[in-house]
């Protein structure tokens, strides 16, 4: 990426276009609004998206535990692929908001494309290995058994769906990126209600469809992907929307491809440490036994739920903010920053009392054994601290920190608390020591809130305030 100035030099001389004293639109609801109109849909695509995975579960449930617990660890092949698509979106989204901030549509089109190419590299090799090993990867999550056995007609035909949703989770970031959210959330919320009317027909076998189970919930995500790919593919007809052109997808681009590898290479590591460590306690908990595995993915469920609200806000920030250094506005990127890492704490706070609320709905709602219920009603005790640590590290770090292009401290901070931390403790505990299975469940949620100062005191540095874009690069 290109040399920027300091921030705290910058900010210091003032030059930053703004006068010393803030205009009128940081004192009213300019700030709010603009984060609103962002974050809300893309929350509710998130939400709907979780609810997806919710469904699965519930219904499964209500047929058989060990379908539900099978499907929870297949796809925990997808969540790795995503890990990758995250990365690789949010490098799109944090170099498109600058450039779009600063009114450089071509350059936003060109990391598209990057974008684009990097994202079918990885998908096709997810794809692959779905189809060829599918029972080597469901034996990494559990052990041999009808839980495998499950797991892999579930993947051999969700598999091709991976590909459909990597390709339209870019088309989808470029519609946030150009102030068009609300089609983004449209497009993922109505493959979202077809997915889980499928889910019913082909789980339960409504109507002429045969009951399929766990191959039933693979179909209806396979045909809800494909219906969500068409939908992505058209939104960018019109004329004033961001073109990908595939015709030009193998076009070289040096400078842009620079930045964007300096952006995605510190979150594929961030993303990549994270994921298979949070592979890692699924994989101790779905040894543990079909009840901890049957509990564990229960947890999962509500914690994915409650994660979208974050996960929106991370996602507007990086939008918000790098808007506004894009253009030059440091000290006004600054101060959206700043209220963002506060807004995070409230938000954390109502998160953990939701965790507790939502466990007696949730444990009426399961067909579980008094086994499996009792291990979730304690990891729900635990899950409600652990919320608030994500939460606020999510806006925090893959909010405000992406948004200047501060990627490196994700990954730094997820190398010390999860993998010098959390994740030896959940093998020690699982594997040698043989702790009861809800003190394992407590030492894969530790990290969260065991990094919580580092996060802070890393945000009073201000790396982050940082105009990342090339002056002139598109003429």
């Amino acid at each position: 990426m290109p040399q920027s100035k300091s921030s705290a030099e910058i900010l210091s001389t003032g030059r930053t276009g703004w006068p010393d004293d803030p205009p009128r639109a940081l004192r009213d609801g300019a700030f709010w609004s603009k984060l609103l109109r962002l974050s809300l849909p893309i929350t509710v695509q998130a939400l709907l998206l979780s609810l997806v995975a919710a469904c699965d579960a519930w219904m499964l449930g209500a047929v058989d535990q060990n379908a539900m617990a099978a499907v929870s660890l297949a796809t925990q092949v997808q969540f790795l692929q995503n890990m990758f698509v995250f990365a690789v979106t949010t490098a799109f989204s944090l170099l498109g908001a600058q450039y779009w901030g600063k009114g450089d549509r071509d350059s936003v089109e060109k990391v598209f494309r990057i974008a684009l190419r990097a994202t079918c590299c990885v998908s096709l090799v997810v794809v692959s290995l779905c189809m060829a090993v599918p029972g080597s990867l469901m034996r990494v999550f559990a052990e041999n058994g009808p839980l495998v056995s499950v797991g892999v007609s579930y993947l051999r035909i969700a598999a091709v769906s991976y590909l459909f949703t990597g390709i339209s989770f870019c088309y989808l970031t470029a519609l946030k990126i150009s102030d068009r959210a609300m089609l983004s959330m449209s497009i993922s919320g109505g493959a979202v209600l077809l997915n889980v009317a499928l889910n019913a027909v082909f789980i339960y076998g409504l109507g002429p469809a045969p009951a399929l189970g766990a191959r039933g919930a693979a179909l209806a995500t396979l045909l809800s992907r494909a219906a969500e790919f068409s939908a992505a593919l058209l939104s960018s007809r019109p004329r004033r929307a961001l073109k990908a052109r595939w015709s030009r997808i193998f076009e070289r681009v040096p400078d842009l491809s620079a930045d964007f590898r300096k952006a995605v290479l510190p979150l594929f590591g961030g993303v990549l440490t994270w994921g298979v460590g949070f592979s890692s306690y699924t994989a101790v908990m779905g040894h543990l036994g079909p009840e901890t595995a049957a509990a564990n993915a229960a947890a999962a469920v509500v914690r994915d739920l409650l994660c979208c609200l974050t996960d929106g806000m991370a996602a507007a920030a990086v939008i918000v903010v790098g808007n506004e250094l894009g253009a030059g506005r440091l000290r006004r990127g600054r101060i959206y920053g700043e209220r963002l890492a506060i807004a995070s704490v409230a938000v954390g706070l109502a998160t953990s009392l939701c965790v507790l609320a939502a466990a007696p709905i949730e444990l009426r709602a399961m067909s579980l054994s008094p086994g499996t219920a009792s291990l979730l009603r304690s990891m729900f005790f635990v899950l409600a601290p652990y919320m608030f640590g994500r939460c606020v590290n999510t806006i925090v770090i893959n909010g405000v920190f992406t948004a200047g292009g501060d990627t490196m401290f994700d990954f730094y901070s997820l190398a010390v608390s999860m993998w010098c931390l959390a994740v030896p403790l959940a093998f020690l505990g699982a594997f040698v020591f043989h702790w009861n299975p809800v003190v394992v469940y407590a030492c894969t949620c530790i990290d969260e809130v065991g990094k919580l100062p580092w996060v802070f005191a890393h945000f009073r540095r201000r790396l982050w305030v940082r105009d990342l874009t090339r002056n002139g690069l598109s003429r």
